[in-house]
């Protein structure tokens, strides 16, 4: 394959595909409202030359190129989330900022950015003859995404072909132009929606006890849910927490894709209620939880785990636990009805398109394999199963989580370790060893810690947008620290001071939960 005149041609397309993406940005797409962008692409398409330019029922926008029997299908949302606080926003967001790096605007990323790239891609595949005979690409601009994960194809798989054999039969694999940091994702965890309905009986505020208030009964509810998320699983716990997943004791045929896919997690995210009057009691509350689910987690037994809950069991007459129904017209008013629910999904490490990143990287297609927040008990999985050792090992490390077991796992093996959260989200910095070693060498503390990485050999890319604070990060390298401090910092080592997710359980510290309410996460 010749990258070099792929490059070539991606760089005479440059104009059109920034402006086409320009175009996008500045029409408002929030799911159900996707018309104009997706007649925007439409329009594209046709121009560029596409065989064949169509919308479904439901307004997902499919261009075709090519003529073989078998699919490559290409899919990019063009539904957006909103703006929230347009005050938040530092610019438009629907014409935003560009400069020769960075288009800045509402879905400029997620996802119109993709559909950019697909549409001009499957182009320039058709100009420099890549299109593999037998083969066609269908490009999809797939609508209501944001909205309800997984509905847009499930209404293409079901309507617009003709169910799931079907699909199967014609396309052959399916290119996702979701925005990535880059890694190789083998699973995600599934997401449902969960509905509680409470019912009271309502009466004058001046004599409660005369009726049945259901946001007071509600109440109970909502804290059983928060210990649900919370809680360990220990013996003692009437509410063992969703973390029990993790364990093969509560998970026995899948505790182990569980720990690599994370727990699961719940959390009330919308409550409702109705009253006569604000002089009453209430006499019905509803809650939204969100629902994630990791491996070994379906959706009835997310149900049924709700309605065991003790405050649930205790007003079980009145309550009602159910899973949300999506039902919103599309933009074209057509509906497709589905439940609220997007399963979790895994590959073992063996699996063959896990495979096949280790056989392009083997034909010199990919030059190096990376991986993030693996611990030493799955780099070893990883070089036994795929024979292939990772050039680098992206992990939290910083003074107070330092992680020396597995770093010293890495320099055995030859897998270079690139620190995330370098500075520990800024509390390393006050550290006695640390403010010491600055007032010896008269330099910043943050830029000792900067010096303590690179000394023992780590890449590190501190986060900053401030061009002055990147200059005294660089300067970090004019001085060595001594084997005493360098020592005296690593000594500052907890392994329970973590700021991120620990990748053993992909539960939070107490730190990352004090700087996330900090506003800091």
């Amino acid at each position: 394959m010749d990258f070099e005149a792929i490059k070539k041609a991606a760089q005479a397309y440059g104009p059109d595909m920034t402006r086409f993406l320009r175009d996008m940005i500045a029409i408002p797409s929030e799911s159900c409202e996707e018309k104009g962008v997706a007649h925007r692409i439409a329009e594209e398409m046709k121009k560029l030359g596409y065989d064949k330019v169509e919308f479904d029922a439901l307004g997902n926008v499919i261009g075709w190129m090519g003529s073989g029997d078998k699919i490559i299908a290409i899919d990019s949302h063009i539904d957006t989330v909103g703006i929230g606080n347009r005050e938040n926003w530092t610019h438009d967001p629907y014409e935003g900022y560009e400069d020769d790096k960075v288009i800045y605007g509402r879905g400029g990323s997620d996802q119109e950015g993709g559909m950019a790239a697909a549409a001009y891609g499957t182009k320039i595949m058709k100009d420099l003859g890549l299109i593999p005979e037998g083969y066609k690409i269908m490009v999809v601009g797939s609508v209501q995404e944001e909205d309800c994960d997984g509905m847009c194809w499930q209404s293409i798989v079901n309507e617009y072909f003709k169910g799931p054999e079907d699909v199967r039969n014609q396309i052959e694999f399916v290119i996702s132009t979701e925005p990535t940091d880059g890694g190789i994702y083998r699973g995600h965890r599934g997401r449902m929606e969960i509905r509680v309905d409470m019912h009271g009986v309502s009466c004058h505020g001046s004599a409660p006890e005369r009726g049945d208030n259901a946001i007071h009964k509600m109440a109970e509810v909502i804290l059983n849910v928060r210990d649900l998320n919370e809680n360990d699983a220990a013996d003692d716990k009437e509410i063992k927490g969703l973390v029990k997943m993790l364990d093969p004791k509560y998970n026995p045929e899948h505790w182990e894709d569980a720990r690599f896919l994370g727990r699961g997690t719940c959390t009330t995210s919308q409550i409702f209620f109705t009253s006569p009057s604000r002089c009453a009691v209430a006499d019905s509350c509803s809650i939204s939880i969100d629902r994630r689910m990791t491996a070994g987690e379906t959706y009835q037994s997310c149900l049924k785990e709700i309605e065991d809950l003790p405050a649930c069991k205790k007003y079980a007459k009145d309550i009602k636990v159910s899973m949300y129904m999506y039902d919103r017209p599309s933009w074209t008013g057509h509906v497709y009805e589905t439940e609220a629910f997007f399963p979790t999904w895994i590959n073992k490490e063996t699996a063959p398109h896990v495979q096949a990143l280790v056989d392009a990287q083997k034909q010199g297609i990919v030059k190096h394999i990376g991986v993030s927040n693996f611990l030493p008990q799955h780099l070893r999985a990883l070089i036994e199963d795929s024979g292939e050792t990772p050039a680098v090992n992206q992990i939290e490390v910083h003074p107070r989580f330092n992680q020396p077991g597995n770093r010293a796992f890495c320099a055995a093996n030859g897998v270079a370790v690139e620190a995330y959260s370098p500075l520990g989200h800024g509390k390393d910095i006050e550290s006695e060893p640390v403010v010491a070693a600055a007032k010896a060498h008269d330099v910043t503390p943050a830029q000792v810690v900067l010096r303590w990485h690179t000394q023992e050999g780590r890449i590190i890319i501190p986060k900053s947008k401030h061009v002055e604070r990147m200059r005294v990060n660089l300067a970090s390298s004019d001085f060595d620290l001594t084997s005493a401090e360098l020592a005296a910092i690593d000594a500052l080592d907890d392994p329970h001071d973590n700021v991120s997710a620990d990748p053993a359980t992909f539960m939070h510290s107490q730190s990352w939960a004090d700087q996330h309410v900090r506003g800091n996460i």
